[in-house]
């Protein structure tokens, strides 16, 4: 049990406990925005274009209520919404990440011009030219 708790204290310790709470913070506060963006933006012209049903209330009900027993039913209508938030959330993920990448094989590309290279790997790549070099000079005083 100490080994695990010294894992997550180094864990912690590393930074990743900030990133990721950072990551959940930004998830959120994009969740609320998704969830206005689906439940005022789009989900109301859809339910123009489908004679004024709201996706939110349509339910295949399983037992109807009676008297003081509550009505069982299965609620497809928000199962759609959630699919549609899903969706959206998604694929802004995949667009970003897409993005990142893009961005990080440029920055990891030494000869690639366009994109200002990190300096520690500028500095490897520098590293290797003059290994290349010396070797090729020492080539030449073996022969």
């Amino acid at each position: 049990m100490k080994k695990f708790f010294d894992e997550f204290k180094s864990f912690a310790i590393q930074g990743n406990m900030i990133d990721m709470a950072v990551g959940i913070i930004i998830g959120t506060a994009f969740n609320k925005v998704v969830s206005v963006l689906v439940n005022k933006v789009i989900m109301p012209p859809l339910s123009l274009l489908t004679n004024d049903v709201h996706f939110s209330d349509k339910q295949y009900v399983l037992r109807e209520a009676q008297g003081e027993i509550e009505e069982v039913a299965i609620g497809y209508g928000a199962l759609i919404e959630v699919l549609v938030d899903f969706l959206i959330i998604a694929f802004t993920i995949f667009v970003v990440i897409k993005f990142m990448t893009r961005f990080r094989t440029k920055a990891e590309d030494p000869k690639d011009k366009e994109v200002k290279t990190p300096k520690d790997i500028q500095l490897l790549a520098s590293l290797e030219k003059l290994m290349e070099e010396q070797n090729e000079l020492l080539r030449g005083l073996k022969k």
